[in-house]
């Protein structure tokens, strides 16, 4: 072959080879090719071994792998009117990849701004102790309002988890002395709860002891006994009534 023929064959190689970089495509388990055919769409394909007409048809990829995006620290205003920080993070994947490519120019950068418009609006309408005592409820809510608003544009939002709520310095006090009070008021209504059970009980025994004046005077003799048992060097002055004087001595004149 002279040099005349190998030069004209070059450039035939050149084209052939360029045409089938933009003929032949190959897509990942994971991944599907939108096509468009003149600037409309044909198919979705893959995966595998794609072959396109060149220059006519043009193919788009698409990742169905789910995908984790941060949503930016947020600025929400509690219901009860408490500033905070809040930042979370969204799982979701697409479903329908002509829809993910057809219906919205960019679809991760619309589901975080979607993302970070609910989270605002969502936890706009609670109080600070429903932020902070439930997450699941507020995950929940957000992914379910996520997960409709992109069902148009072929995302599927798994779930949505809330990461941290940041507060003041100067609230986080106020948090304290509000669960120090708290604490407080369960041990004054422990305690009063406590005195009057024992109350309660006491007036039963009373009512009991009552029934009986002799029972009343065994237990005046029984706690006699406890007191002069107790090691210690104190006089006790104990009144002894009467009316025990007189039991006790009707019954030694009964046994006698």
């Amino acid at each position: 072959m002279d040099i005349l023929g190998f030069s004209f064959l070059m450039p035939l190689i050149f084209l052939l080879l360029v045409f089938l970089w933009a003929a032949i495509k190959i897509l990942r388990e994971y991944e599907r090719g939108v096509v468009f055919t003149l600037g409309r769409f044909t198919a979705v394909k893959g995966p595998g071994l794609i072959i396109l007409i060149p220059f006519v048809q043009q193919m788009v990829r698409t990742d169905l792998r789910t995908v984790v995006l941060d949503v930016p620290t947020q600025d929400v205003i509690s219901q009860d009117n408490v500033s905070v920080k809040v930042n979370a993070v969204v799982y979701f994947r697409v479903v329908d990849p002509k829809s993910a490519i057809i219906q919205v120019e960019d679809f991760i950068m619309a589901t975080s701004q979607l993302a970070q418009t609910t989270l605002r609006s969502v936890l706009g309408k609670h109080d600070l102790d429903e932020m902070l005592a439930e997450r699941d409820k507020l995950n929940s809510d957000i992914q379910e309002i996520l997960d409709k608003q992109t069902d148009a544009w072929g995302i599927k939002v798994a779930n949505v988890e809330i990461k941290h709520v940041d507060i003041d310095e100067s609230m986080i006090r106020a948090i304290a002395r509000q669960a120090e009070a708290e604490r407080e008021r369960r041990a004054k209504v422990i305690n009063a709860e406590g005195e009057h059970q024992a109350a309660a009980k006491l007036l039963e025994a009373a009512q009991v002891l009552g029934q009986a004046p002799e029972a009343m005077q065994l237990r005046y003799l029984s706690t006699l006994n406890v007191l002069a048992n107790e090691r210690n060097s104190s006089t006790i002055i104990f009144p002894f009534p009467m009316d025990l004087s007189d039991w006790l001595k009707s019954q030694m004149d009964g046994k006698s």
